[in-house]
Formats: C-alpha cells, structure tokens, sequence
C-alpha cells in the first residue's frame, strides 16, 4: 500500500523513522494517518538521498511493512496543489461570476422599481395639478357667483 511519509531521524538508534502521515486506499483517495511510524534502515533504501529528515516521500510498504519502493514526494505535492489550486480558482471565479451576475438582476429589478416608482409619482403630480387648476377654476366660479348675488342683493335692497 502505498503511503505519503515525513522522514525522521532517529536519536536513539542514529537510524531512520518514516511518520507515516496518509495512506492511499483508493485511485485518488488518501486516508490521513495517526501517526503511525516505522523504523527502517537506511542501508536497505537503495536511494539514501531520500532519507534527510523532514523530507516528505511516497513509500510502498507490503502486508508486513516491509519498503517495496521509496521516491520522493515533492513533486507529487505540489501536483496535488496546483490541481487543487485550479479547481478552487475555477470555482471561487465561477463563484464570483454567479455573486455578479446575482447583483446585476438586482440592480436591475431595482432600476425598474425605481423607474415605475417615478411614472406613478409623475402621473400623481399631474392630477394634482390637474385637480388644482379644476378647484382654482370652481373657486374663481363661485367668487363670480357670490359676486353676482351680492349684486343682485344690493339691487334688491335698492329698489324695496
């Protein structure tokens, strides 16, 4: 099975101990490990370059833990990260372009809003006025009318 391991010196022994921190059990599924450790000796690791402490490796341990292969796992990681990097920045843009979109229609409903708000108070304002100009023509009716009376009431009081 395969595994992603820290390298760590050993200060007991002066050997090497591989934390052993996740383990694949699927194609692109990794499970994080409680860091298990093993100890290995480094002369049986055909690459010694791989075994400086805190270097992290992938290694491939069988049913009784013995190293079937060990390579380093830089690469491997910043794979990982780059892969996962672009997803969460197509996702965080296509996030951002759906908060957009989602504001624009807002704006927009609320440009429409507005505008009907501004017709309806216009339209009020006209028959207003319209009713303003109608009271001002019944008043100047009725001052005429009361004009006339006062008139013919004088005649009236003129001739008895």
């Amino acid at each position: 099975m395969l595994h992603l391991a820290q390298v760590q010196q050993d200060t007991h022994n002066s050997g090497i101990i591989l934390h052993l921190l996740a383990a694949q059990t699927g194609d692109e599924i990794w499970s994080v490990q409680d860091r298990d450790s093993l100890a290995i000796e480094a002369e049986k690791v055909a690459n010694t370059a791989l075994l400086s402490a805190g270097r992290l490796v992938l290694v491939d341990l069988d049913e009784s833990q013995q190293i079937l292969s060990l390579q380093d796992a830089t690469k491997w990681v910043l794979a990982i990260l780059k892969k996962l990097s672009t997803e969460s920045g197509s996702e965080s843009l296509g996030e951002e372009q759906a908060a957009i979109e989602q504001w624009r229609q807002e704006l927009t409903l609320q440009s429409q809003d507005m505008t009907r708000r501004n017709l309806e108070i216009e339209t009020r304002r006209e028959q207003i006025q319209d009713l303003e100009k109608s009271l001002k023509e019944e008043k100047e009716q009725i001052e005429l009318r009361l004009q006339e009376l006062e008139a013919r009431e004088a005649a009236l009081q003129k001739n008895n």
